[in-house]
């Protein structure tokens, strides 16, 4: 019987993270494409520098981008806190599609909520996911985020989430 792995926890953002990054975006291009607007050629061609930008944007204390390294060194997922100010932040994640289905958006993103009261002194998230994204709606309902209304995200009717860390 296959020994059941621990599931990754978030790790801060690094410069080391780029290849495993840009090989965890490129392989689910088409996945993440299905549900969220495409990143564009222009990301995957300016990688790189958009790497340093995030990591410059993320010491400032204006961001926090996570991601969930495997025991092979794969990433498999991230979870990010953007936006942050006056002790709120913008939750968003996205977990690849060999992960998907066996909890790990959920444990990372309590994770990360975690995190966020207890060590970057947040007090409350903000979320939003499209109606047609489920998978989304439970990790967010899991997760303690509750509906506070209704928006747009990319033309597609969405909800709004909040949650008090």
């Amino acid at each position: 019987m296959p020994q059941l792995q621990p599931q990754p926890q978030p790790q801060l953002l690094r410069p080391d993270h780029a290849p495993a990054l840009l090989a965890f975006e490129r392989a689910n291009r088409a996945y993440f494409a299905a549900s969220i607007p495409d990143r564009g050629e222009d990301y995957f061609a300016r990688f790189d520098e958009r790497h340093r930008e995030l990591l410059a944007e993320q010491a400032t204390g204006a961001c926090f981008f996570h991601v969930l390294v495997d025991a092979a060194g794969e990433v498999l997922g991230r979870v990010n806190l953007v936006d942050v100010a006056d002790g709120s932040a913008e939750l968003g994640y996205r977990i690849a599609e060999r992960a998907a289905g066996r909890g790990l958006a959920t444990s990372a993103v309590r994770e990360v909520c975690a995190l966020a009261a207890g060590t970057y002194g947040l007090t409350s998230l903000r979320a939003a996911t499209t109606l047609d994204n489920a998978a989304s709606r439970a990790v967010l309902a899991r997760a303690g985020f509750t509906v506070t209304g209704e928006t747009r995200l990319s033309g597609h009717p969405g909800l709004r989430y909040l949650k008090s860390v």
